[in-house]
């Protein structure tokens, strides 16, 4: 289980409680919790492992200080999540908590360490009331926050031109802030707003509502394996070629593509990163993920990656003190001072990201595979819109 000094607490999937050793008595403990099971269960491996990549590159440290991943599975239950967190702050002593997938899950967990004088680096959930007033000067997201995600399919939608949109998410907090986003930039009319469950898997009464509303473009977002179910579904129903679709990049990445097959080809998608992303950082990252899991980087990976670096970019300026100078890690976070594999990168006053969106379109390269391709600049360093409701500075 030891690898390049890294202890992973992979036992812990399955034996609640688990802790391993510390890989050395300075080992700056980090707790990943993530996503593994049931049908999103490959979006907390992809984040688990693009974290574990950056440690493994360093030989079992992150910015020169020796680091202990402890790694354990939500479930995609608030209430598990809420019992691992607590058992790593006051138990482990982790001093990090990072890893969390679904917006209902991390407004549980985020409480646990900040609440403990802990640090929270979100990588992937963004949900508004943490953006805005409910901030904390501990947390900080280095994925994206929720709305600005579909903002920019809004954009894109106006963009192509289109003047009825049907929109379909799922009921919980991040489908009611991709809602709120598409809604804030998109021009048009807005035909019908379609609520799903987060487990559901049949979506024949969504798809004849869409076919009955005629509207010019589709948007949704469903996450991993709730997407392929759509859209294998949709395409089914012979809709894929009438009615067009753009989401985001959570609804429509390498994994979801290689599941749809054929049919996924045309859709379009936004982003913040792409695999065919043009600079260093970005290509050394897909080169060294391929080698080292033998499959195609997603969102999540990359995502699980830039926060470990953006950690290590602070545990260098501190020297590998994190609780024993709050003050200056936190600063040292704030500066955001690494090479993110999306490019340009920074924070805004609410400690949320500020950077570019792309377009992608799924389209067949000259090995005739389908890969996502980025055709564009939808915007350049956009944030979110409720920076000014955060009372940190």
């Amino acid at each position: 289980m030891l690898k390049n000094g890294v202890r992973l607490a992979a036992l812990a999937f399955a034996v609640a409680g688990f802790v391993a050793p510390a890989a050395a008595e300075d080992a700056i403990r980090i707790g990943l919790i993530t996503t593994l099971s049931g049908p999103p269960g490959y979006l907390g491996e992809d984040m688990r492992d693009g974290f574990k990549l950056a440690i493994d590159e360093e030989g079992g440290k992150l910015g020169g200080a020796p680091v202990e991943l402890l790694v354990e599975d939500d479930g995609l239950n608030p209430g598990n999540a809420k019992q691992i967190a607590e058992r790593m702050v006051r138990r482990d002593n982790a001093a990090i908590l990072t890893g969390v997938i679904f917006s209902n899950v991390q407004p549980v967990v985020a409480p646990i360490a900040l609440n403990n004088g802990r640090f929270y680096v979100a990588s992937n959930a963004g949900p508004s009331p943490m953006a805005g007033a409910g901030c904390h000067e501990n947390y900080f997201v280095s994925s994206w926050q929720n709305d600005a995600m579909h903002e920019t399919a809004g954009i894109a939608a106006n963009n192509a031109g289109y003047k009825k949109a049907v929109v379909m998410v799922p009921n919980y907090q991040a489908g009611k802030d991709a809602v709120a986003g598409f809604k804030r930039f998109f021009k048009g009319e807005i035909v019908e707003e379609l609520y799903t469950q987060l487990n559901q898997t049949d979506y024949a009464a969504e798809i004849a509502r869409i076919r009955s509303d005629k509207p010019d473009v589709v948007f949704y977002f469903l996450p991993g394996g709730l997407s392929i179910n759509f859209l294998k579904q949709y395409g089914q129903a012979g809709l894929m070629g009438e009615i067009p679709i753009i989401a985001p990049m959570v609804s429509m990445e390498a994994r979801i593509l290689a599941g749809v097959g054929d049919a996924a080809e045309g859709i379009r998608a936004t982003a913040h990163w792409n695999a065919d992303l043009d600079n260093a950082a970005n290509k050394a990252f897909v080169a060294a993920y391929r080698d080292a899991y033998k499959r195609e980087p997603t969102p999540w990976a990359a995502q699980g990656y830039d926060a470990a670096r953006l950690i290590a970019s602070a545990l260098k300026h501190t020297g590998g003190k994190v609780l024993d100078d709050a003050d200056g890690f936190r600063a040292a976070l704030r500066e955001a001072d690494f090479e993110a594999v999306r490019g340009a990168f920074k924070f805004a006053a609410n400690q949320h990201p500020v950077q570019n969106w792309y377009l992608l379109e799924a389209r067949k390269g000259a090995d005739g595979k389908l890969a996502l391709a980025t055709t564009q600049t939808i915007v350049e360093e956009h944030g979110d819109v409720y920076g000014a409701e955060c009372k940190l500075n």
